[in-house]
């Protein structure tokens, strides 16, 4: 498996923030009487078969939570069927949930008459599809000034705010031309930049690039970390590619048959997975590209900030590899110029091969 891990920076505010959605037991079942699921323990523990064997229903989300932080990129994955994508579409009530509560800003989403429901959609959380809906018979600036077009925006200022998100995109020079001249990944990034020329305070993507080709698809991945990095626009990716899932999360909730099953960091999933489906799932992903060195790193001083072998503690354990085997010896971990602890060969390998550690080392 061919991984790149970007270097993540931390998610603005603190942890007293309120977050900008919230989740909390959040259920939604598909069939006759569904609020009775969610209300019964004795249903609510059943395995999907058996469920719908005795109610003729089955529960796409079951009893999820969790927060979504300003400014992260927050990934839900899993493989088909297990919920991801109507666990999205339940954030800004696209489908209506059985059972718990959402929260955006401390607003609940699950109070909202129609009118807030638009304005949440339009200006507040804007969706990316995988089935990009480009209006054919508009051209690029066109198709991304039309939420702008649905919010009222004048024309003028309508089509000035699209030229620049074109060019944020890499699009300029195809304003004119229609979504048929188009390739698969110019398309979809028109999808991206009408999402994001409605300003909105996240971004939904629900599977955007599964029907690209591999390249084109590396291409938009590295797109969306780009502009992450310039904005630090808070996002929630929706995916069944582990690879893009680690590549893109600041966190990950990991979902089979509508519950989460783990949700923690890239580093956390790899390097401790809850059981033995997420230990399976994890299993051929290299975690030399996933682990970082505060992983391996054990006490010790080696030098100060102008060490040669000085590393970040979010360097990744394969650029560590290639550090401390060009020096031959311990390598640093700075911090602000403040030394972490060191790691040498043997923790590093110790984690490629994901052999226990001591405590301090962790």
């Amino acid at each position: 498996m061919a991984l790149t891990v970007p270097t993540r920076k931390p998610p603005t505010g603190d942890s007293t923030d309120t977050p900008v959605f919230s989740v909390e037991g959040l259920w939604k079942v598909f069939g006759p009487k569904p609020e009775r699921v969610p209300a019964d323990a004795e249903l609510a523990a059943l395995p999907p078969a058996e469920l719908r064997a005795r109610t003729g229903c089955t529960a796409a989300v079951q009893d999820v939570s969790f927060d979504v932080r300003k400014g992260e990129v927050f990934v839900v994955m899993g493989l088909s069927g297990s919920g991801k994508s109507t666990l999205v579409r339940c954030l800004t009530r696209l489908i209506e949930p059985t059972a718990g509560s959402i929260s955006i800003d401390g607003e609940n989403v699950r109070a909202m008459d129609r009118a807030r429901l638009r304005e949440l959609r339009r200006h507040r959380a804007a969706m990316v599809f995988q089935h990009f809906g480009l209006l054919p018979h508009r051209t690029v600036l066109d198709n991304v000034a039309y939420g702008l077009e649905i919010q009222g925006v004048g024309r003028s200022e309508r089509r000035a705010r699209a030229q620049k998100v074109v060019a944020k995109v890499g699009l300029e020079g195809l304003e004119k031309r229609r979504p048929g001249q188009l390739s698969g990944g110019q398309r979809q990034r028109v999808g991206l930049a009408r999402a994001l020329a409605v300003d909105p305070e996240v971004l939904l993507f629900d599977e955007p690039f599964s029907a690209l080709d591999p390249l084109i698809r590396r291409d938009m991945q590295d797109e969306v970390v780009r502009l992450h990095r310039e904005e630090g626009r808070t996002m929630v990716f929706i995916t069944h590619d582990l690879a893009e899932a680690l590549k893109l999360g600041d966190r990950i909730a990991l979902m089979r048959d509508g519950r989460v099953v783990q949700l923690g960091t890239p580093e956390e999933i790899v390097g401790s997975p809850a059981d033995d489906y997420v230990r399976e799932f994890v299993r051929d992903v290299p975690r030399e590209q996933v682990m970082t060195v505060r992983t391996a790193m054990r006490p010790g001083d080696c030098g100060g900030p102008e060490h040669p072998g000085a590393l970040a503690p979010d360097a990744v354990v394969a650029d560590a590899i290639k550090v401390v085997a060009r020096s031959g010896k311990a390598a640093c971990v700075m911090d602000d110029g403040r030394c972490l602890g060191v790691v040498d060969h043997e923790r590093l390998i110790d984690v490629v091969a994901g052999t226990e550690l001591p405590r301090e080392a962790v």
